[in-house]
């Protein structure tokens, strides 16, 4: 269940690159939605067969594809876990995580010297177990994702966890425009308009990581104590970014499920969901067919003439529907997150849910009693995802997903990752990436025009591999197999240093959760793994160091 390398020893025999499962194109599809047959009809005459294929793939498919594609934008922002974040308001659930809550003076810009306002940057520190600079404890520093950085530190238990063992300072620093760390002094003013919010990058937010680390170190005489990073989803890719621009300042990073290929051609932009798709095939064919189909029902549903208050009722909605867009984007979040957290065991990490959650949802969806419709099938397995515990009576849809959220304006500018469903492969609708669509949404909603080549430009992306192995070093690259994401990251080792750790039933960052004893043995043996390569780093850091005081 583990594809990974542990010594220098298995190093020569990197794993090799994975080869997304493409899954088996569905037979007959159009023929069935638009003749409700499983086979194509028979027709007396060749040439009246020839006609009406021609009619069928010039005409009608064209249409039908162009009507589901509606449902399904491209111009979405990708689905990160920041929009379910949230303010921890009983930290004494949380005792087994203790910390203290500090603000530091960052500057606006850290790229000009113009005199602008300062804003105060929250961060979370616990210096319980860390032997101090006497002994160069290290600092363990998680970097900050984009939502309030208390809920990505109470789940973030793999740090706290082994944190004791290394003598090791927890800290937390949040990432600005984020949680309480608001320039210009609110949130509201914060992201007044593209001026205000122009500062939230991910340039600055590195600068500002390093800038409070290192000030930190100084303030606490721990400038000889090593720097370990850490991060999942976008914070993983702030880590692996971080070591590689700011290698004196950290000596290694744990990067997990970090999508840093995600950007311009250099992954198939149908990675994320075909790979969503195949979760939901590999536990149930009929599943998988089920939720394929449901879209033209759902678009024909809506537009008759009392659709959308039939599908208000059939979904449980609490507001009756305006759009069938709307209950779409709903949809489509459920399966998506459904697939990052497709963990073995049971979570409460975005919402309530049993262990192995899709193959919950489509014992729902296969198991609905004999003559439920499609629709209703779909309603019974997302309730999994949206209402596993049963406590509610109506589910509140989003009612703005385009409005001023700094993950939106993230995306609108720099973090331009590309998407598309592929008709054979995928079981949402088929739609190709438009970038000139994504460009009018971006300007329409921020007066913006993205740049989805920068991010290549100041990280690096392309020829990845000659980069990493020619500039890079300490970093670890872990993934599951399970989660869409994996698709978009590093799936093979570069060197000695630069490590892909890949298990084929993990899911989205699934190693910095707590340690339980429902871990599978794989995740058990994976952890071990980073542990003992984060001492190596730590090791041969001391090493150095004790070297270079000695001459």
């Amino acid at each position: 269940n583990i594809i990974q390398t542990r010594t220098r020893i298995e190093s020569d025999n990197p794993t090799s690159v994975l080869r997304l499962p493409s899954g088996s194109e569905l037979l007959n599809y159009h023929t069935k939605q638009l003749t409700g047959r499983d086979d194509p009809p028979k027709m007396a005459s060749s040439t009246v067969s020839f006609i009406i294929i021609i009619i069928i793939t010039t005409v009608l498919l064209p249409s039908l594809s162009s009507q589901l594609s509606d449902l399904f934008p491209s111009n979405n922002p990708p689905p990160f876990l920041g929009k379910h974040s949230h303010p921890i308001k009983q930290p004494n659930h949380h005792q087994q995580y203790r910390y203290e809550t500090r603000y530091f003076s960052q500057p606006l810009d850290h790229f000009s010297f113009l005199d602008l306002p300062r804003f105060r940057q929250r961060y979370l520190i616990n210096t319980e177990h860390w032997v101090g600079p006497s002994r160069s404890g290290p600092i363990f520093l998680y970097c900050g994702n984009e939502g309030d950085i208390e809920w990505f530190a109470v789940n973030t238990g793999f740090v706290w966890d082994i944190a004791p063992r290394f003598g090791a300072m927890i800290l937390f620093p949040e990432h600005r425009y984020y949680g309480d760390s608001m320039p210009f002094g609110s949130k509201e003013e914060a992201y007044r308009n593209a001026t205000t919010l122009s500062y939230l990058t991910a340039e600055q937010a590195l600068a500002d990581f390093a800038v409070l680390i290192t000030d930190l170190k100084k303030n606490l005489s721990a400038e000889g104590c090593p720097v370990v990073l850490f991060g999942g989803s976008y914070g993983g890719m702030l880590a692996a970014w971080m070591r590689l621009k700011y290698p004196h300042v950290a000596v290694g990073a744990l990067a997990s499920s970090a999508p840093i290929l995600q950007f311009e051609d250099i992954v198939p932009p149908e990675t994320f969901y075909n790979i969503v798709s195949n979760s939901f095939k590999r536990e149930s064919s009929s599943c998988f067919d089920t939720i394929k189909n449901s879209w033209n029902a759902l678009r024909s549903e809506g537009q008759k003439e009392d659709g959308l208050k039939q599908l208000s009722k059939t979904f449980h909605l609490c507001r009756e529907l305006t759009s069938v867009q709307g209950l779409s984007d709903w949809l489509d979040s459920a399966y998506s997150y459904l697939a990052m957290v497709n963990y073995p065991y049971p979570s409460n990490f975005l919402m309530p849910l049993p262990g192995h959650p899709i193959r919950e949802v489509c014992k729902r969806i296969d198991g609905s009693p004999a003559g439920s419709s499609i629709l209703e099938r779909i309603f019974n397995g997302v309730s999994v995802y949206y209402n596993y515990t049963g406590e509610v009576d109506c589910f509140q849809l989003d009612d703005d997903p385009h409005g001023m959220d700094g993950w939106n304006w993230q995306a609108c500018t720099e973090m331009v990752m590309p998407m598309s469903s592929d008709q054979n492969t995928s079981m949402f609708p088929a739609y190709d990436w438009d970038y000139s669509a994504f460009r009018e949404g971006c300007q329409r909603d921020f007066q913006v025009t993205p740049r989805p080549r920068w991010i290549t430009t100041e990280f690096g992306g392309h020829d990845i591999e000659h980069v990493l192995k020619s500039f890079g070093s300490n970093i670890i690259f872990s993934n599951g197999l399970l989660d869409p994401w994996s698709g978009g990251s590093v799936l093979k080792n570069i060197s000695e240093t630069i490590i892909a750790l890949i298990t084929k039933e993990g899911a989205h960052h699934i190693d910095l959760r707590a340690s339980s004893t429902e871990d599978p043995d794989w995740l058990v043996e994976q952890r071990a793994t980073e542990i003992k390569l984060i001492q190596g780093w730590i090791y041969n850091y001391s090493k150095k160091m004790k070297a270079t005081f000695e001459i």
